[in-house]
């Protein structure tokens, strides 16, 4: 039986890099399909209803919510922890109204099955990240304001099972994604999509922030849309880590984007003086693995696509996609 077919679902953020592939997953399962972006419609996958709605308008969001099954809510605002540091009220606010606002109206809804896209950075520094050791800890000061936003939204989902008996809502904490329909802005993007952009630049070297000794955690972008379809599905309704179970250093990480991204592998310039951010983060796949849940993409697979979609996609990466940093504050 499938168990989403028919099933009205709304994809807060359906136009960003997790949201595409976990819409276009849900349109081969049948579902009917609802997108609500401030990106240009031109991102929305085929098949799937287009809704261009500010979250941080309430009414917005009570409309787009009726009638519906289900919702992803992914929508929020993605950028390096620099750019988290250095405008922390353009990540806190959005973030916080978007996801208190979609919580409270599709409790008003009445919709059934709901899933909070949360991260990596709700976690204190420690060699590996467990589920349960949020909460006797804080954010790490790299990710102080991002990560204390997400933390107040995981707070609400507590809230809302207590009061309101609102049971099936899920968390999902993914580690550093990377993939096709990535913001690759080396001014704001993240590790990989920022490498990749350099690595391709016709000059002989490329340039990386730190020593290249931090460890990271990277998964997929198609391997976090399975693992939040399979989460609705199996009721996993506490917070849960998708990872790719293996760490690698941002050293490697560059030796391979070099490799891959060009036809003679590149000098790297290491920038020791820059800021490089905690030393290990890494998600404990323990809980997931025993719910079935696992990332199935290699580090060479993954990055091997999302180069090929960037070489291809290059030239209209930034014509259709609203940017919180470049807009006009009022």
């Amino acid at each position: 039986m499938n168990f989403y077919q028919n099933k009205k679902i709304l994809v807060t953020g359906g136009t960003g890099m997790i949201g595409i592939p976990l819409v276009n997953k849900l349109i081969k399962k049948k579902a009917k399909v609802t997108v609500v972006s401030l990106d240009d419609k031109s991102r929305c996958p085929k098949g799937a209803k287009f809704v261009k709605k500010d979250l941080r308008d309430f009414n917005n969001c009570l409309k787009v919510c009726k009638n519906q099954d289900i919702i992803f809510h992914l929508a929020g605002i993605k950028g390096s922890p620099k750019m988290a540091l250095e405008k922390p009220a353009s990540f806190l606010y959005p973030t916080i109204s978007f996801s208190l606002n979609m919580l409270e109206a599709a409790r008003i809804a009445g919709v059934k099955n709901y899933l909070f896209t949360s991260s990596v950075g709700v976690y204190s520094p420690a060699k590996i990240f467990y589920e349960k050791d949020v909460w006797s800890t804080m954010p790490s000061k790299n990710d102080w304001y991002a990560g204390w936003a997400k933390r107040v939204c995981e707070l609400q989902v507590e809230a809302y099972k207590k009061e309101y008996n609102f049971n099936n809502i899920s968390i999902i904490r993914p580690a550093n994604v990377y993939g096709p329909y990535d913001n690759f802005d080396p001014k704001n993007a993240m590790v990989i999509p920022s490498l990749i952009y350099k690595a391709t630049r016709k000059s002989k070297t490329f340039e990386v922030w730190g020593d290249g000794s931090p460890i990271r955690d990277f998964v997929y972008s198609e391997d976090v849309a399975d693992a939040m379809i399979q989460m609705i599905e199996k009721k996993i309704n506490g917070p849960l880590n998708i990872g790719s179970d293996k760490d690698y250093t941002i050293k490697e990480i560059a030796d391979n984007i070099s490799k891959l991204a060009s036809k003679v592998q590149k000098k790297i310039k290491w920038k020791k003086t820059k800021h490089q951010g905690d030393k290990k983060r890494i998600l404990s796949m323990k809980d997931a693995n025993l719910k079935g849940i696992s990332a199935t993409t290699s580090l060479e697979a993954g990055i091997n696509k999302t180069v090929k979609w960037f070489i291809k996609n290059e030239n209209r990466l930034d014509n259709n996609r609203y940017n919180v940093f470049k807009k006009k504050q009022s």
